[in-house]
């Protein structure tokens, strides 16, 4: 299974982006991956946050926009994957053992909750960040 990182939907819902048509490229191919492909719950908040925030670049998404989008990748498709019970506790242990601090902490929670939700690979064109071992980072753009 293929996890998409937030970048890659933020990037194939914003038109006016250079990366645009590369990540709908990206996430079409995604979604005809035999072993699947979903969307980490982190990513998308963390798409609304971005796509609705008041000074993004152009014009925020109305919630009607960003919800439309999230609801075209489900339907055509992605699953969702959400943390198991302990995520927390585990997360943290991982946090200490990676030695990882400030945000990065954000890349963690999305890389392990996708290795606990069964992805094989993380797509993100996020040159930093923050891996997991047993999952490999791919930037399909």
């Amino acid at each position: 299974m293929i996890a998409l990182d937030t970048n890659l939907l933020v990037y194939a819902h914003r038109s006016a982006l250079p990366e645009h048509q590369a990540a709908r490229r990206a996430i079409e191919k995604a979604s005809r991956n035999r072993a699947g492909w979903a969307i980490p719950a982190f990513c998308a908040a963390e798409f609304w946050a971005v796509a609705t925030h008041p000074s993004s670049s152009g014009r925020p998404s109305r919630e009607e926009e960003a919800e439309a989008f999230l609801a075209g990748l489900f339907q055509a498709g992605a699953q969702v994957l959400q943390p198991r019970e302990g995520f927390v506790a585990r997360l943290t242990r991982l946090a200490c053992d990676l030695r990882i601090r400030g945000p990065r902490i954000f890349d963690l929670q999305i890389a392990l909750v996708s290795l606990e939700g069964g992805a094989g690979e993380i797509w993100t064109h996020d040159r930093r960040f923050a891996s997991l071992p047993g999952l490999p980072i791919r930037d399909p753009l």
